[in-house]
């Protein structure tokens, strides 16, 4: 989560990191007011005297043993030592239980706190103040009013939502023939592209997962309202980033096998809490979607560096399909909980004549690694093996297939409602151009 000694060590840096992130009230009721960092120093200094007390009971005691022994073999009446003895385990036990619930109450402390943001983060309240970095291609003109893509999928008899509506409820969609097939055809040539050209390893992992693994990312405990959680204590997972980020909990790996790349293929669940009203014709906002998803581990050093490879990555996908971009870089008040600073990419979508979020790239720095305690042995420069540090995480989608395949129906639409299929895809569709 966060670094105590850091936030000991210079906490007014601490509190205007959170200023930044818009914490700067009474956060923890029975704590200063002033900020959270007054609240965590608090908490803090209460653990670690309960720690310093314990150890001088401890202390105490180990010498009460040694001289009731010594009494004991000469003879000597021991019940003061003992009676002092019996208090001091009573002392030690409940010193232990306070110190066990100031470590606890600590950690709920920390594990609602977001990110340190990277310094070149701009400041702001909301997507508004987001930083376009770039865009690349231009969006198409058409000589006839573009269509929605639900307007095109209806028309073709291939996008249904009220079956969809029928089997679960809003916001899910079922496909049929072609465009099921197109759906697929992206997230099969999205991993292929990673795998082969971008170096990244297929891992098909559970889309299950328990609550350590879901607290690691930082999913759990503050956005518990967001997921679907099954009835034996589950999660769903929202994305992938989170079974495979956590592969690295608890482990310390080797420097040499860094950077880890993984990519994979997965459907995502998201209850969606909060946005009731937004997006609620077509497929753009749904409980379950399909979506590549990269992560990569990391050095310190080379998290930076890795974040733009990552990037360049998903910008790869939208450029061999010829879809309309622009990179943009997220401001305080957008960036996510877990992230230090990411990159959305947003694709031109014709049909609502605007762009539209298909990726994030987020790099999350050492934040993550705290919470799943994951950890790298750099390499030895001295006579001595090298302290383990915590990894840096970084997660991007790679993309959201569901977003593609709106966007290639929008972008390749005709006036006769068809659908130009992309070249790039044309060999995972059988070698077709034309869907209707």
């Amino acid at each position: 989560m966060h670094d105590l000694k850091a936030i000991r060590d210079d906490a007014a840096a601490f509190a205007a990191a959170m200023r930044r992130r818009g914490i700067t009230g009474p956060e923890f009721p029975g704590y200063p007011a002033e900020g959270a960092e007054h609240a965590i120093m608090a908490l803090d200094r209460q653990r670690r005297d309960a720690q310093t007390g314990l150890q001088t009971h401890e202390t105490r005691r180990n010498e009460l043993a040694r001289a009731i022994g010594q009494a004991k073999r000469g003879g000597e009446d021991t019940t003061a030592l003992e009676a002092e003895g019996a208090a001091l385990r009573q002392s030690i036990e409940t010193a232990n239980a306070y110190l066990a619930e100031s470590a606890r109450k600590l950690d709920e402390m920390l594990a609602v706190l977001p990110n340190i943001l990277d310094a070149d983060v701009p400041d702001g309240p909301d997507e508004s103040a987001n930083a376009e970095q770039k865009q690349v291609g231009a969006p198409p003109a058409f000589d006839f009013a573009a269509k929605q893509h639900f307007e095109l999928g209806e028309a073709l008899g291939l996008m249904d939502f009220t079956g969809a509506a029928k089997l679960a409820g809003a916001r899910f969609t079922v496909l049929r023939g072609d465009l099921a097939r197109l759906e697929r055809a992206l997230g099969q040539f999205m991993l292929d592209l990673h795998v082969s050209e971008h170096g990244y390893t297929e891992v098909s992992p559970p889309l299950l997962v328990n609550d350590a693994t879901m607290y690691g990312t930082g999913q759990l405990p503050k956005f518990a309202e967001d997921l679907f959680r099954t009835t034996d204590g589950r999660w769903l997972i929202p994305t992938a980033e989170v079974p495979l980020t956590n592969l690295a909990a608890g482990e310390i790996l080797d420097a040499a096998s860094l950077p880890l790349r993984m990519t994979a293929l997965t459907p995502s669940f998201r209850s969606e809490a909060g946005s009731a009203g937004r997006d609620t014709r077509g497929m753009l906002r749904q409980h379950q979607f399909w979506k590549v998803e990269l992560v990569s581990l990391t050095t310190p050093e080379a998290s930076a560096d890795e974040h733009e490879r990552m990037t360049r990555c998903a910008e790869t996908v939208l450029e061999r399909l010829g879809l309309a971009y622009r990179r943009m870089l997220l401001c305080s008040g957008d960036t996510g909980f877990s992230s230090a600073k990411t990159y959305d990419l947003e694709v031109w979508m014709p049909g609502q004549g605007t762009y539209r979020e298909i990726s994030s790239c987020s790099n999350c720095r050492g934040f993550q690694a705290r919470r799943m305690n994951a950890r790298y042995r750099p390499v030895q420069t001295g006579p001595k093996p090298a302290k383990p540090d915590f990894v840096h995480t970084l997660n991007g989608s790679g993309v959201a297939t569901g977003r593609a395949l709106i966007a290639v129906m929008e972008t390749y639409q005709n006036a006769d409602g068809s659908i130009t299929i992309p070249e790039a895809l044309r060999p995972y569709m059988g070698g077709r151009d034309r869907i209707g």
